[in-house]
């Protein structure tokens, strides 16, 4: 293995460690972390790259953590890549929480114990709260606001209303951009067509 690919394995763990380490409450709030890292701090993807991974991610079961880094892992450096990123992301994590979960469970009726664990959450909805804003911005570059906001409002409805599962409705947005995307192409192909036999 040569000294570029040993900085890059070792890249890898440090970023996917600190997202794993730092994503208190939940898969969800390390996903500002894990974007911070492979976007801003290495640059590895853009944001619509990395938007779309996670897209992607939603739609398949299990954890998102261990979906976008071993993804990513693999990308960037194959299968020792993937197996390098899933353990940064997964190992330290479970060691802690076993340790963690064992101290918090003998003090768990301390009051500072019980503040610590309701302070996490508001955090977490800021973090991700954060990260929802950055891609409604990045949706209306793309589609403009009236669309985004019919497809946000869509989506609500959809999944606290009608108790849609998310990957359901990824899947459906996704068939529809697709459909669009093919529509548009027809239609410019037509136009094309039409320009060529009226010359």
């Amino acid at each position: 293995m040569n000294k570029g690919s040993d900085v890059m394995h070792k890249d890898l763990f440090i970023a996917f460690f600190r997202a794993g380490m730092l994503g208190y409450g939940g898969g969800l709030s390390a996903i500002p972390l894990m974007h911070k890292e492979v976007v801003k701090t290495f640059k590895w993807m853009g944001d619509d790259e990395f938007s779309d991974v996670l897209a992607l991610a939603n739609t398949l079961p299990g954890p998102i953590n261990t979906k976008l880094s071993g993804y990513i892992g693999w990308r960037l450096a194959g299968f020792w890549g993937l197996v390098n990123c899933i353990s940064a992301t997964v190992l330290p994590t479970a060691l802690l929480m076993t340790l963690l979960l064992t101290v918090l469970n003998a003090y768990k009726d301390n009051s500072m114990v019980q503040g610590m664990s309701r302070g996490v959450l508001p955090i977490a909805g800021v973090m991700i709260g954060i990260l929802a804003w950055d891609f409604i911005k990045k949706s209306k570059k793309l589609l403009g606001w009236l669309s985004t906001i019919v497809l946000t409002v869509i989506s609500i409805v959809a999944m606290e209303l009608l108790g849609i599962h998310p990957a359901f409705l990824i899947i459906g947005l996704i068939l529809l951009a697709l459909s669009t995307k093919g529509n548009k192409k027809e239609q410019r192909e037509n136009t094309e067509d039409r320009q060529v036999r009226n010359s």
